[in-house]
């Protein structure tokens, strides 16, 4: 460990929150990184990523020392208290600053701001070296989300607020590349994080997502990364809708709140070769959890023939297929994961939009389309096994008259029946339309289930409530498979997804906007029942006033004279008939035993 002086004695760097083997970072790193190179980790970075850089030479740069103390076995050196503390004539083949700049710089020590730390990592990049730099958003996704303004902080990590107006500092990625070219650096590749620039979960190719407004890939990444970002939290609007709406703008890469740019010095023959363009990941997605059966990054790579799935080596990914299958609905197949691609958009999308429009000929064109294809894949007792039955709307990708599962890495333990399978696709479907406040053409009386079964009539398919009930059970055992769920979280939830009602919210964080949508929705419910209400209390009223009025008249006929005179006449007449009847009987019962006699 060296100190040169500066470092900050009191205070740690490292992230809090960590992902799987050190999420899409880490395994972009490892791929950058050379066999044997020498490794600059500028900042604060999760130890993971160390261990995913073991076959190089690492050495880390850092302004806390009780950080230097826990990365210093992993490391190969640890210098501490900033970037004044490097010496000038020291080179590394790889340099890689995966927290930005900010934290690099010790408050300590001589400050340098942001161009003069830029100069000093760029100095230290050797020729035909690579430099991996993380820049944020000021005007990301995070940020236009956040319920608390940014400029509201006041927590002890606020030392440098970052804004559009700090000319020191780039704002966009053209201001970024002009910066890297200042510093002698070509800028080649760069990647838009997301949801978070420090903690992302996805990486993707901004030049990429640029012109990819129809992935269906880009569509479901975008969507899984950002729904549920904030927890619990209360955001201003749904973090998820927004960045897909942004993808199918051609805005996501600058709406990303953080890019990390890939910058390389031009060097001589003897240079080391730095990954070509093609070598380089289409989009790094983290999946699973830490300790859980799973595959921890998915890789998407770029070749002649379209997008291919790249299979991630170590970490989750050398994991067994399914250790846990025999007692769980799902389970992760890595291998899986070997061919391209499926092209297309993504179904989930195509029927909100047409939803939307109010388009019924497309709704039903596409329903009877997925219906069909799924009863495709069955066998000759109409179950479903494999990938195609968790084949759901928001794993599904259209093109043409084609539909292909997009991730087929999640496969189902069993057999489930064909019903089964299309009941949850729709009852999925069904649930994000109406707790989402999305408009959309049928009647608002009908719940999650009468809406499932109402779509499964568009696909050509009678459902009833009993099938979509066993679809619930279906979700929750293939939910509890994804998040590790045990017995009684898997009761839970069951009990949860019954439970779901169009005025809820939707799943996951909470928007002002979707909990004004959930609130006018359950407004216009308690008007429609105190409508009913009102209704009923009116028709009560009205027959109590008109039985009233009906005994008071029988009371008032009662007592008249001529009703009296009546019941007079009445009673003799109704004596003489019963005497007579009773006469009959009695001459029935005489007769009764000469009958027998006769026979």
């Amino acid at each position: 460990m060296t100190l040169p002086g500066g470092e900050m004695l009191a205070w740690s760097d490292l992230p809090r929150e960590r992902l799987a083997d050190g999420g899409p970072l880490a395994t972009l790193a490892a791929r950058i990184v050379p066999p044997g190179g020498r490794v600059l980790l500028a900042g604060p970075h999760d130890p993971a990523l160390l261990d995913r850089l073991a076959h190089a030479e690492v050495t880390c740069l850092l302004r806390s020392h009780p950080d230097a103390v826990a990365l210093a076995e992993r490391a190969a050196r640890v210098v501490v208290g900033g970037p004044t503390g490097l010496p000038d004539d020291e080179t590394y083949d790889v340099v890689i600053a995966g927290a930005g700049l900010d934290p690099v710089e010790s408050v300590e020590g001589t400050r340098l701001g942001w161009d003069g730390v830029l100069a000093r990592l760029a100095a230290a990049v050797r020729p035909g070296g690579t430099l991996l730099l993380r820049l944020d958003n000021p005007i990301g996704l995070h940020r236009l989300v956040a319920a608390t303004p940014w400029y509201a902080g006041r927590d002890d990590s606020a030392w440098v607020i970052g804004g559009v107006l700090d000319q020191t500092r780039p704002a966009n990625r053209d201001q970024l590349r002009e910066r890297l070219i200042g510093a002698g650096l070509r800028p080649s590749a760069c990647w838009a994080a997301y949801p978070d620039g420090g903690t992302a979960t996805a990486l993707l190719d901004a030049d990429q997502l640029d012109r990819g407004a129809g992935s269906g890939l880009f569509d479901a990444v975008l969507h899984g990364a950002c729904a549920g970002t904030f927890g619990t939290a209360t955001v201003l609007q749904d973090p998820a809708r927004l960045a897909v709406d942004a993808l199918h703008a051609g805005r996501a890469a600058d709406l990303a709140p953080g890019w990390l740019m890939l910058a390389s010095r031009p060097g001589g023959p003897d240079a080391p070769v730095t990954p070509a363009d093609g070598d380089l990941p289409v989009a790094l997605v983290q999946t699973g959890r830490p300790g859980r059966q799973g595959i921890g990054v998915l890789e998407v790579l770029d070749g002649p023939s379209g997008w291919r799935w790249g299979l991630v080596a170590g970490g989750d990914a050398a994991a067994p297929a399914a250790p846990l299958a025999a007692r769980e609905a799902a389970y992760r197949d890595p291998e899986a994961l070997s061919g391209p691609v499926p092209s297309g958009r993504l179904l989930r999308t195509l029927l909100l939009d047409a939803a939307l429009r109010r388009d019924l000929t497309t709704l039903r064109t596409l329903l009877h389309g997925y219906a069909g294809w799924l009863a495709d894949q069955a066998d000759s007792d109409g179950r479903l096994a494999g990938a195609v039955a968790l084949a759901s709307t928001d794993n599904v990708v259209v093109s043409g008259e084609r539909y292909a599962v997009l991730d087929p890495s999640w496969r189902a333990t069993g057999t489930l029946p064909g019903d089964v399978v299309l009941a949850r696709g729709l009852w999925r479907f069904a649930a994000g339309l109406l707790t989402g406040g999305y408009a959309h053409p049928w009647p608002s009386t009908l719940d999650v289930a009468g809406l499932t079964v109402v779509l499964g009539g568009l696909a050509g398919h009678e459902l009833d409530r009993a099938t979509v009930a066993e679809a619930v059970r279906a979700e929750a055992a293939i939910t509890a498979a994804l998040h590790g769920l045990d017995a009684d979280g898997q009761a839970n939830l069951a009990s949860e997804l019954r439970a779901v009602e169009p005025t809820d919210p939707p799943v996951g964080s909470h928007s002002y906007q979707q909990l004004r949508e959930a609130w006018l929705r359950q407004r216009e419910e308690i008007s429609r029942l105190v409508a009913l209400t009102r209704w009923t209390d009116e028709l009560l009223t009205s027959r109590e006033r008109a039985l009233r009025r009906a005994e008071a008249k029988i009371g008032l006929l009662s007592g008249s004279i001529s009703y009296r005179v009546g019941r007079l006449a009445i009673t003799p007449a109704r004596l003489a008939k019963r005497g007579a009847r009773a006469a009959k009987r009695r001459a029935r019962a005489a007769l009764a035993p000469r009958q027998e006699e006769q026979r």
